[in-house]
């Protein structure tokens, strides 16, 4: 999905949702802000700094959980947070000393020497969330991190971002789910046929309503199900 011209402000230290229908541009935003894929004009600023003049030191600043992405899953979980934290440059001790720490917090221990092929989709979902971790980056880019997760791993996820960004990280994250990102986010932006047709504060976004209820509005395409008699029982 192509987006066309799109313009968003993300604060520092702020919880900054990303929401739109599928094949929206989402994707295509996260990835372009993360330095994953070049886009034909535009810049890209990350605390003042242009990512496309001087990518390497930026991008380590940014924890990435991007969708889609293959990992390498012919580690175990435990191998495959190490090999990242190594990547980043991490001395090997405090790289042991943090795996054990996210593989607890994300209840992945007692999967810890499995391998990440055998994994369900939420462990996946997971363990790609602690490999963005491992290096504490400054900012935190999430696209749909909750999907497929389970309510008890997705409570404990929302209590390591919210206490992220209260300690001064900011965290951009795509969902679909408007009542999480109405309850978790202090931010906003709805985004439609690549371009942004809302964005700011929550409670600007929402003018009033329901998260939900404005982003039909904004987006529309709700559609009649009439034409689904037969599929009535009585």
């Amino acid at each position: 999905m192509a987006v066309h011209g799109i313009s968003l402000d993300v604060p520092r230290g702020s919880f900054y949702g990303l929401v739109g229908p599928n094949g929206a541009g989402k994707t295509t935003s996260l990835s372009m802000a993360t330095g994953l894929l070049r886009p034909d004009s535009g810049t890209v600023h990350v605390g003042g700094r242009d990512l496309w003049a001087d990518p390497d030191p930026i991008k380590r600043s940014i924890g990435v959980l991007p969708d889609g992405v293959r990992l390498f899953d012919r580690l175990t979980g435990a191998q495959l947070i190490t090999y990242t934290g190594l990547l980043r440059g991490m001395d090997r001790a405090t790289v042991a000393d943090r795996t054990g720490d996210l593989l607890d917090a994300l209840d992945l221990a007692d999967d810890a020497d499995r391998l990440v092929v055998d994994y369900s989709a939420g462990m996946t979902k997971k363990i790609a969330l602690a490999s963005a971790l491992v290096h504490a980056p400054q900012m935190l880019v999430l696209d749909e991190p909750f999907e497929a997760v389970d309510p008890v791993s997705a409570a404990n996820i929302r209590e390591i971002l919210v206490s992220y960004v209260g300690s001064g990280g900011t965290v951009i994250v795509s969902s679909h789910v408007m009542d999480l990102v109405q309850r978790m986010c202090d931010h906003v932006a709805v985004i439609a046929g690549g371009h942004v047709l809302a964005a700011g504060t929550v409670d600007e976004v929402r003018a009033g309503r329901s998260l939900e209820d404005r982003f039909v509005e904004l987006v529309g395409g709700r559609r009649t199900t009439e034409g689904l008699s037969w599929l009535r029982t009585s």
